[in-house]
């Protein structure tokens, strides 16, 4: 690419991001006492392994914290009301970047602070009406990636598409400009539960339920992948790389577009533009090469996902490679930069850890597997500074299994002992090669362990104790896993929770939880509204439906299009398998669910409503159409690949809302909803409820202030489980 190609591509994007000074952080920087029982998360190491930084709940909001890693010491850095959601630590020890949600809602922006609490500022995300997320920092610390999101530009003016000159490598097409079809959902397939299935309504009428998508569309259920980038059909007009072609929104105007720069938290140096994406937003850079060369970078709509190997210099793709959802930090450059170590699911149902041979240019000349499973996926990826070592996390089944590995010799892995059932991040810690923990499990609240090099794991003093983690007489229930299997014979799974004092034999009230996504999987770990559930004498089966991840890709693509019928019956079909086990009382069934899990629980009440008493829908889709219209522009871009076309589709989006179908309404509904909530709008509860009201059902909408679509308040979840509970022992009789 020219240098005035790149001029052209870096006018066409709007202003990089310049750091705002904030005031050193208000408050006390000791030790506040514990107001509520903690939860610890989300650690990063300073380059001496000494400290970390983290996220602690413990004043009742998510806040920055440091603390000594093999020690009680811990610190306040930033006592603002708005939640934390990530933190790294700058390998200079520096700085330490954090993402923050003002006021609770969807819109995120940038903040470094200095180790002692000064300096604080706003690196990306201060303009109205923008969003920046969290990259990597480059290896001397001297920079961090940002990725900054805004809404589309003004009617008339278009973002440049670049295209590489005739010279450039044949794997090199400029950045800004995603391949034909990348946000498609055509290509290869593998139709779970037969050829036949999903073409109507599960109970198998005609146009009443949607006869599938358009023609052209198909079920769009994807197995194995191609090499490179997933080529689909393009738009109508088979121009460009969006959902309606040349680039376009949904709606057809402009898309959204995602930037993302190297920004020097001090000011001192110009932000550098690494890549630029138009819609599908989910753009992160995740690594940089140690000379600068060669960028890592994460794009591509849910399902879709792609590493692509830029080239600082000129914005060029060097490679592109499939990778799998879930941790957004996916891989890491070889000191040398000739070899890219991917956690990735390319061509295969499962992800593993492949190294990627580049050449100069970052292109792909050789690929390999390091590490694999069969049957379980590489879930979460950390190296040690010098790369030679690699910490690897294993999803089994939902539980987690951790080994080290070295990348310099045939050594065996070493397995890791865990005291707990889930690792949810890991963090390489200081240059002796100990590591840093976040766990969690069934019987305790999240917390950071410290793992010296070859010793066994240890709870920081700092991290809620085991025996906290529920109210004194009330003990933690620990899941015991389910295998389903749907009436198509697709195996589900899930954990159930028993409440205690019950007789052996003696079946009891349940709810059916669903989780979100519907990429999510469900995980043997603490959860406080199963505990508040079971401490009222309710049982509690959350299964994986199809659409879920960690039981392979075929698995996560299996709901696609009308495919989504089939997930609707997975949800009656696992109440049915915990009634006829004698687990369940068939008399006092619920369901319930959050965000996509929100909208199964709505569409299970009117798709199957003989099966259920009561339901809890929280923050849910009722309306796949409205969806669309209300959320954030590039999550529809992105959830269009899940769901449907809002315009292609717009008849099988219909028949899957369960707007559709609320006349079958038939028992009491509790919405919940987040006030601030911009990824589903709190319209989709609100016009659920009033349409049960209208038909004469009890049906109740709490709304809960300064949140969004996540609930990160004490006080606020503690409101929200307790009338879920409340609800759920009133319709079910206890």
């Amino acid at each position: 690419m020219a240098a005035d190609a790149r001029d052209r591509l870096i006018g066409a994007m709007s202003a990089a991001p310049a750091p705002v000074p904030l005031a050193d952080a208000a408050g006390t920087r000791d030790t506040p006492r514990p107001l509520v029982a903690h939860g610890c998360w989300y650690p990063s190491a300073d380059p001496t392994g000494e400290w970390v930084a983290f996220i602690c709940d413990r004043t009742g909001v998510p806040q920055l914290w440091t603390g000594l890693a093999n020690g009680s010491e811990i610190h306040l850095l930033d006592a603002d009301p708005d939640p934390v959601m990530e933190v790294s630590w700058s390998p200079d020890g520096r700085w330490i970047a954090y993402t923050v949600a003002p006021g609770g809602g969807e819109h995120t922006r940038v903040l470094c602070v200095r180790p002692d609490g000064t300096g604080r500022r706003i690196v990306a995300g201060a303009d109205a009406g923008s969003s920046a997320y969290l990259g990597c920092w480059t290896r001397d610390g001297s920079a961090v990636a940002v990725t900054v999101a805004e809404p589309p530009p003004p009617t008339g003016l278009t973002v440049r598409t670049v295209l590489p000159e005739p010279s450039a490598p044949d794997h090199g097409t400029a950045f800004g400009d995603p391949p034909t079809g990348w946000a498609e959902r055509d290509g290869p397939a593998t139709l779970l539960g037969g050829t036949g299935h999903g073409q109507v309504g599960p109970d198998g009428s005609g146009p009443d339920h949607g006869t599938g998508a358009p023609a052209g569309h198909g079920t769009g259920v994807a197995g194995r992948a191609t090499d490179g980038p997933v080529h689909g059909t393009a738009g109508p007009d088979g121009e460009g790389p969006g959902l309606d072609g040349g680039g376009s929104g949904l709606d057809g105007g402009a898309p959204d577009r995602l930037t993302a720069y190297l920004v020097d938290p001090s000011g001192l140096g110009s932000p550098v533009l690494v890549a630029a994406e138009s819609g599908a937003a989910t753009l992160r850079v995740c690594d940089v090469s140690q000379d600068g060369r060669l960028a890592l970078v994460r794009r591509g709509p849910r399902g879709r996902r792609e590493a692509v190997v830029v080239r600082t210099a000129d914005l060029a793709t060097g490679s592109v490679l499939r990778v799998g959802d879930g941790d957004p930090w996916i891989g890491r450059f070889s000191q040398d930069g000739r070899t890219l170590w991917l956690r990735s699911d390319h061509e295969r149902q499962f992800a593993a850890l492949l190294a990627a041979t580049l050449d100069e240019d970052g292109g792909r000349v050789g690929l390999s597997v390091v590490a694999e499973r069969e049957g379980s996926d590489l879930e979460l990826l950390a190296f040690a500074e010098d790369g030679r070592t690699a910490a690897l996390a294993w999803n089994v089944r939902g539980a987690s299994e951790l080994e080290t590995l070295s990348l310099s010799t045939a050594a065996r892995p070493r397995r890791v002992p865990l005291p707990h059932e889930v690792v949810t991040r890991i963090t390489r810690a200081g240059p002796a090669g100990g590591t840093v923990l976040a766990l969690s499990g069934s019987q305790r609240r999240p917390g950071v362990w410290w793992a010296p090099p070859g010793g066994l794991s240890a709870r920081t003093p700092w991290s809620s104790r085991d025996e906290d983690a529920v109210p004194p007489g009330r003990p933690p229930v620990r899941p015991v896993p389910l295998r389903p299997t749907a009436r198509d014979g697709v195996r589900l799974g899930g954990w159930y929770y028993r409440a205690a004092g019950r007789d052996a034999g003696r079946p009891g009230p349940c709810v059916i939880h669903l989780h979100g996504g519907p990429e999510e999987q469900e995980r043997p770990v603490f959860d406080p509204l199963y505990h508040e559930l079971l401490g009222r004498g309710l049982d509690v089966f959350a299964p994986d439906v199809r659409g879920s991840s960690g039981w392979g890709r075929s698995f996560v693509d299996a709901d696609l299009g009308t495919g989504r019928f089939a997930a609707i019956d997975d949800v009656a079909d696992c109440a049915a398998h915990v009634v006829l086990d004698g687990l369940a009382d068939p008399t006092r069934l619920a369901v319930m669910g959050r965000s996509y899990g929100g909208y199964l629980a709505m569409a299970s009440l009117v798709w199957h409503p003989e099966l259920f008493r009561t339901g809890v829908a929280v923050c849910g889709m009722s309306d796949l159409s409205t969806f669309f219209a209300g959320t954030e522009p590039w999550i529809a871009e992105s959830a269009a690949h899940k769901y449907g076309h809002p315009v292609r589709d717009r008849e099988l989006l219909r028949s899957l809302s369960p707007m559709s179908r609320v006349d079958a309404l038939r028992v009491p509904l509790l919405a919940v909803h987040g006030e601030h909530d911009t990824n589903v709008p709190p319209g989709e509860s609100e016009q659920m409820v009033r349409a049960a009201r209208e038909r004469g059902l009890p049906a109740e909408m709490l709304t809960l202030r300064d949140e969004g679509h996540e609930f990160r308040r004490a006080d606020n979840r503690r409101l929200f489980r307790r009338t879920a509970a409340d609800w759920m022992q009133r319709h079910l009789g206890l």
